[in-house]
């Protein structure tokens, strides 16, 4: 009997496991359930270019519809999976229709943060999630108006730029003392904040949201110092929380995210759990994580189809991360935010910047602005765990690239990045 894998999830992760399966030559049967009514497309766009311009949503699909055509994997959209029936071996959709799997891979992504504050359900208020949120949001933003982000992290801020190229006035409202706070060294929350500032937009740190102000249609965010400030449109840019209810209920166990091991399997052998709803132990963090990026997405998506075709290598993927605001590109690799010592070299005034980010003596990972070069070598080094003392950073005449070459012993990988 043909093996099924049923897959819960549209996205990024979702098509890559089905993908790589056929690529493996995987002969089963392969489905696809989707909440989505589109077909999987790429989201990293959807905060920049695709509010900007009316593109054609077509140039975000990862494929076209002959590519699952071609490949013969089943794409059931605007479904949602109810539950699953380990016992059974099933899903259970929402119509009541039970699907039977041979494995079965949770890749359910997150969803929006929403605000519990009086006011929240006035007009005039987006999020950005999908296709939808950003062509929503993108009519919202003709005509220049007065745009509130609430949240300084990637997304708020890629909006931000992009709406200020649109002639909006932009506002960013950030609850905590920098930007970027939980992904970036404060060397670099500090680079962006006075770039932000450069491109004309007001950004307020320790602001914490009170209250939206309107009768109908949202006219003004207030903090909660009594601060007002006047809008037209709001984003509320605050965070997600990972789809991890279906894994729950089903008793698998969940950690602000399914908890999975080093092959992103679940306490149940049939079942894995990838990207940003997947929890698991990296020897680039201190502890369990959860990440939200293309890489992992996909990287973890090639691990469990090559664990269902008879692979035996855990996950181990160097963590990287890009966000592009107005003319900066930033590139993370490896996972920074706890780290307790930074090393600096670039300016604001260059519009470069390199940060090395160091726990006691172990370097944890490398930050860069428009430094693609540096980016691409710091993967590098921390793919290889090649040594890097903070004392040889610290030498005037450090030099990355002749450091990773005399040491390492591969050329560096060519980066590849989703379309758009």
């Amino acid at each position: 009997m043909r093996r099924r894998v049923i897959i819960v999830g549209g996205g990024q992760a979702g098509f890559q496991t089905a993908a790589s399966l056929r690529q493996a030559g995987f002969d089963g049967a392969v489905t696809i359930v989707s909440c989505e009514s589109r077909m999987p497309y790429q989201r990293p766009p959807l905060s920049k270019a695709y509010i900007k311009e009316a593109a054609s949503f077509d140039r975000l699909l990862l494929r076209p519809e002959s590519f699952y055509e071609t490949n013969g994997i089943e794409l059931l959209l605007d479904q949602l999976v109810a539950a699953i029936d380990r016992a059974a071996g099933e899903v259970v959709l929402r119509t009541g229709k039970r699907l039977a799997f041979d494995h079965l891979v949770l890749a359910t992504g997150a969803r929006n943060r929403v605000l519990a504050v009086p006011g929240a359900r006035l007009s005039g208020l987006h999020l950005l999630r999908t296709a939808e949120d950003a062509e929503g949001l993108r009519r919202a933003l003709a005509g220049a108006p007065r745009l509130v982000i609430v949240g300084g992290g990637f997304i708020g801020l890629e909006v931000a730029a992009a709406a200020r190229e649109l002639g909006a006035e932009v506002t960013v409202l950030e609850a905590a003392d920098r930007l970027m706070g939980r992904v970036v060294s404060p060397a670099t929350s500090e680079f962006f904040l006075d770039a932000h500032r450069g491109m004309g937009s007001e950004i307020v740190l320790g602001a914490k949201v009170a209250r939206i102000v309107g009768t109908d249609h949202a006219e003004a965010v207030e903090t909660a110092d009594g601060s007002r400030h006047p809008c037209d449109v709001v984003l509320i840019a605050a965070g997600v929380v990972p789809n991890d209810e279906v894994a729950l209920d089903a008793g698998l166990e969940t950690a602000a995210g399914v908890v999975v091991d080093r092959f992103m399997t679940t306490r149940d052998p049939r079942i894995f759990a990838i990207g940003d709803c997947a929890v698991f132990l990296s020897r680039h963090a201190d502890g369990p994580v959860r990440l939200e990026s293309v890489q992992n997405a996909v990287d973890q998506a090639k691990c469990v189809a090559a664990r269902i075709m008879g692979a035996d290598a855990p996950y181990d993927s160097v963590p990287w991360f890009w966000s592009d605001q107005g003319t900066y590109k930033l590139q993370m690799a490896g996972i920074t935010s706890h780290a307790d010592h930074v090393h600096v070299t670039g300016t604001s005034q260059e519009g470069r910047l390199v940060v090395y980010c160091f726990r006691g003596e172990r370097l944890l990972g490398i930050e860069t602005v428009n430094r693609p070069g540096e980016h691409m070598i710091g993967r590098k080094l921390l793919a290889q765990n090649l040594e890097l003392a903070r004392d040889d950073i610290e030498r005037h005449d450090f030099d990355l690239r002749a450091h990773v070459a005399a040491h390492g012993t591969a050329k560096p990988e060519v980066e590849k990045r989703p379309r758009g």
